[in-house]
Order: structure tokens, then sequence, then C-alpha cells
């Protein structure tokens, strides 16, 4: 045992996703980092699946239960049971590499007053060679270029995020209203209280590509519906929202040149893949935000 390592406490929110958590918790017990100097907390937000099942055979994880919907508050009900000085956050459906902790607390040590470590995120897809429509969209459209959300943006994703317990003692737990851009919010806390914000790109957990209709529909209504709760939140007039809504229906043109242009895209055939599935995800989009705004809905986990 190496007391003078820091105490790592990784904090993982699953809802029905079972079988990838089994395989991040395979990833997770094989750290480089000594296995003594971390621990693995499991939040299970509500899944209809066993969790408890699911984790049997890792018998040195935590399980805990958080029963309001959302990924943040899932997380904040992990910090509260947390022990270590430092806090880790992956995803249930993220594969850690196995120098994972250890690059990301040896950045998050390496310079003073650091308040977040974002780490590299992989994405993958399940067949490189011979991607489908929608691991094409994902993987070019709705990556995480975590060097840029730091430099750019001030936060890190979730998905791969280090940080010092007393860091979130000072700025206070994630906004556990939100279902969506907790991250962005909880990242920009931290810039604004005068903590350094740091990418450690040997910190890598490998994120699979969405390869189905459905899941990226998902995620695409969670995103829409975690903007529309942040710009409720800051309060915003009925003008305000309406004149925001009606900058929404604007079409993406810039964006749609941008990735036609993209190296990624082969060949004309995937061109049109992409934009098949651009599109219809706008209309997926400019649906959700008419309900929420018009219609009174609240914001759905995806």
């Amino acid at each position: 045992m190496d007391s003078s390592l820091p105490l790592v406490s990784v904090i993982i929110p699953v809802y029905n996703d079972n079988e990838p958590l089994k395989i991040c918790l395979a990833a997770l017990v094989k750290q480089t980092y000594p296995q003594d100097r971390y621990e693995i907390i499991v939040v299970d937000n509500g899944s209809q699946e066993d969790v408890k099942a699911a984790i049997r055979e890792f018998d040195t994880v935590k399980l805990t239960y958080e029963s309001q919907p959302g990924a943040y508050v899932a997380r904040n009900r992990g910090i509260e049971i947390a022990q270590g000085e430092i806090v880790a956050f992956t995803d249930a459906d993220c594969i850690p590499e196995p120098t994972w902790i250890e690059h990301g607390v040896r950045v998050l040590k390496s310079e003073p007053n650091v308040g977040l470590v974002a780490g590299h995120i992989e994405m993958f897809v399940k067949n490189p060679g011979r991607p489908n429509a929608i691991e094409l969209y994902e993987t070019i459209a709705l990556s995480f270029p975590q060097d840029q959300f730091v430099a750019n943006d001030q936060f890190g994703v979730t998905a791969n995020l280090f940080t010092f317990k007393h860091v979130i003692d000072a700025v206070g737990l994630f906004d556990g209203t939100l279902k969506c851009y907790g991250d962005v919010n909880w990242g920009k806390r931290v810039y604004a209280a005068g903590y350094r914000q740091l990418y450690a790109k040997d910190a890598q957990v490998n994120h699979p590509a969405q390869d189905t209709w459905e899941n990226l529909r998902k995620r695409s209504v969670r995103t829409i519906g975690g903007k529309y709760d942040v710009l409720v939140a800051a309060n915003k007039s009925r003008l305000a929202l309406l004149t925001d809504f009606f900058l929404f229906l604007k079409p993406p043109f810039s964006f749609f040149w941008r990735t036609w242009q993209d190296p990624r895209l082969n060949d004309l055939g995937q061109k049109l893949q992409f934009t098949a599935v651009m599109l219809r995800l706008r209309w997926v989009a400019i649906q959700e935000r008419f309900r929420l705004q018009f219609i009174g809905g609240v914001s759905d986990r995806g």
C-alpha cells in the first residue's frame, strides 16, 4: 500500500445500461493505479435492469441508488459517499484505458490550483471499415473534443473528468435539476472560482458511437431538453425565449458546409447518408423544442 498516492473515487451513473457497465467495470479493475488507492462507485439512477446483478462479479464495487432522474443528480449522490481526495467521473458505456486513473491523477497534481482535468475521449465504431450512417454522424458531428472544451468553453464532459473533493466543496455539486449540460454549468463555476483547467490526452476513455437511430434520437432529445432547461433557469423573458426559438429554427448552413468538407466522409454516398441523418435529427430537435416551450412539457432524460 502506497499511502503517498491520493485515494481516488470513480463515480459512474447508470440507467438501463448493464452490459456496457460490465465492460466499463472490467476495465476499471485492471488499472495501473494501485487497487487499494481507488474505489468505484456505481449509482443506479432508477434502472429497470438489475444493476446489483451486473456488478456481482466485481466485489470491490460500491452500489448506491438515486431515484430522481438525471445523471447529474446521480453523480451528486455518488459524491456524497465518496471517500477519495480525488473524484473521477466516467459513464457506464465508456471503456477506460488501463492507465486512465494514473494519468488523470498525474495531470491533476502536476500544477498548483488545478480545479479540473478533462481527459481524452476516443470515439469508436463497431466496424471501422464500414461505419453505418448513424455512427458516421455521431463520430463527426457529436464527438467530444475535450481540449477545445477546456480551451474555449471552460469545462470538460463528465464522461472523462477528474477533480479534487475540495474543489467540489468550494464550488458546489452539479445542478441536479439539469438532465444535460450540467458539466458545462459546473465547469464554468470552477473557472469563475479561479481554478485552472487542464486537458490530459493520455488519460483516455473509449466511447462507442451510437449505431442505432433510436439511441441517437434519445441523445438529441436529452440535449435539446438540457439546453432549454438552462435557458429557463437563467430566467429569460418570454420575448427572449421566443427570439431564441426563432434563431433555433435557422437552418445550420455553415455546419452543413463544414461537414461536407470533412475528409472522414469518403464519398458522395457517405455525404448523403450524413445529410439524411442530420435533417432527420433536425426535425426531432424542432419538435422537442416546440413541445417544451409551447406545450409545457418536461425535459426528457432520453
